[in-house]
């Protein structure tokens, strides 16, 4: 794996598509705790998403995670939709509004399936329900402004010079002491993921994963 980077590097060092399995069978099903007066803007895939949830097991409602008791107490940021966390919960917190508040229930074959997450204390074929706030709905690592930062000539395309540039800036801005290797192994695994046609430069439409919402 590669080392902790700024997620907008996470992001972008990601496998491009990387989607979590599709359910076959069940739904999810949403229940609205409080809705905002002011509902805007809507949650969609690609955002970048600020969050507290709770996890309970609806056999006997224990409670299996909670995220207020990790990290510090800090809710959890997330990019909606790419697999960042299990595909029921990216479809929970779709359409949803800074200050909502969602009940959700989660089928097992949306959630951890057959196999079930034992380091998560979750057995095989659970159902879950999760108890939802968010705070924070913001444009995600892919957005076409992200791209427009990094595409300094403005040409619609990301050469290894723009990257490497974008790279060093955001490690600077993050503080943290790397070895110079760390600058091009991250920058290969960027254009091996990414530049599909492999003529040295990432599109527009190579660098962004969200332009089709299969959901």
């Amino acid at each position: 794996g590669l080392p902790r980077l700024p997620l907008p590097l996470a992001l972008l060092a990601a496998p491009a598509g990387a989607e979590g399995g599709t359910g076959a069978d069940g739904e999810v099903k949403i229940e609205v705790l409080h809705l905002p007066e002011v509902c805007s803007p809507k949650s969609k895939k690609g955002d970048l998403l600020n969050a507290h949830y709770d996890g309970f097991l609806a056999s006997d409602g224990s409670k299996f995670y909670c995220s207020r008791t990790q990290n510090e107490g800090h809710p959890k940021w997330f990019v909606l939709g790419v697999g960042q966390v299990i595909k029921g919960l990216d479809i929970a917190m779709m359409n949803m509004c800074p200050g909502e508040k969602r009940k959700v229930i989660i089928p097992p074959s949306l959630a951890y399936g057959q196999q079930g997450y034992a380091q998560g204390k979750i057995p095989p074929n659970a159902t879950l329900i999760f108890e939802i706030e968010l705070y924070a709905v913001n444009k995600g690592p892919r957005s076409v402004e992200a791209f427009n930062q990094i595409d300094k000539d403005s040409d619609k395309k990301l050469s290894a010079i723009e990257i490497s540039q974008y790279l060093k800036e955001e490690f600077a801005r993050d503080g943290k002491k790397r070895h110079p290797s760390v600058h091009d192994e991250i920058l290969a695994d960027i254009f091996k993921k990414n530049d599909h046609d492999g003529d040295g430069f990432i599109s527009a439409r190579e660098y962004n994963v969200y332009q089709h919402d299969e959901l």
